[in-house]
């Protein structure tokens, strides 16, 4: 990223007006737009923004597609790859990753691919599962839901460490959502169920 770039993702971050902003130009610099300055006056710049722009540290993912991002890395929360489920941590794997600065996967639709894909694969890794996140379109559309898929897996290993809440994966799913017909699942009761699966692997692995 350009000096002249980090200093328009600083000034986003603080939320500073374009008079605010102009001040602080002209009080580091001398000047009152950051076009036509020096390096050294772009990098005097930089320090004053970032001592007032919010800490990484206390920043929520926003963007288009932190939404799609926060929720595969919640999912391999629960699938047990992920050890700490903060923004924070997801954006630094992503740019570990894919080299990119967290404003980009964010918020353009080709980096944001790169670390979706990114993303997918680790948890493939990680849990040995590389039909997660997958579809196949010779297969009913439920076994399709990445949802469902996850929730699939994670039964799998309860089942493996003779941990299952239930007898079948469907009778405790309906428990969940009171439907014995998975397709009409409502979106928070699929949150649900891979939360309440997730933190039971998690309890069971430690």
């Amino acid at each position: 990223m350009t000096a002249l770039a980090q200093i328009h993702v600083l000034k986003n971050q603080a939320k500073l007006d374009d008079d605010t902003y102009r001040d602080i130009l002209e009080r580091e610099t001398g000047k009152r737009s950051s076009k036509g300055m020096s390096h050294g006056e772009h990098l005097k710049v930089i320090n004053a923004l970032t001592a007032i722009a919010p800490k990484q540290d206390n920043q929520r993912a926003t963007g288009k597609f932190a939404r799609k991002m926060q929720a595969l890395w919640i999912a391999g929360y629960n699938l047990g790859v992920v050890s700490n489920k903060s923004d924070q941590a997801m954006m630094a794997f992503l740019k570990r990753q894919t080299d990119l600065e967290h404003h980009r996967f964010l918020q353009d639709g080709k980096d944001a691919n790169k670390a979706i894909d990114a993303l997918k694969l680790w948890i493939r890794r990680g849990t040995q599962n590389y039909g997660l996140f997958t579809q196949d379109q010779s297969l009913p559309p439920l076994q399709n839901d990445f949802r469902f898929q996850v929730c699939i897996h994670i039964w799998s290993q309860l089942v493996v460490l003779d941990k299952a809440p239930a007898g079948t994966l469907t009778a405790y799913l309906y428990s969940i959502g009171g439907q014995e017909d998975l397709r009409l699942f409502a979106s928070n009761d699929w949150i649900q169920a891979m939360n309440r699966l997730g933190k039971l692997y998690r309890s069971v692995k430690k």
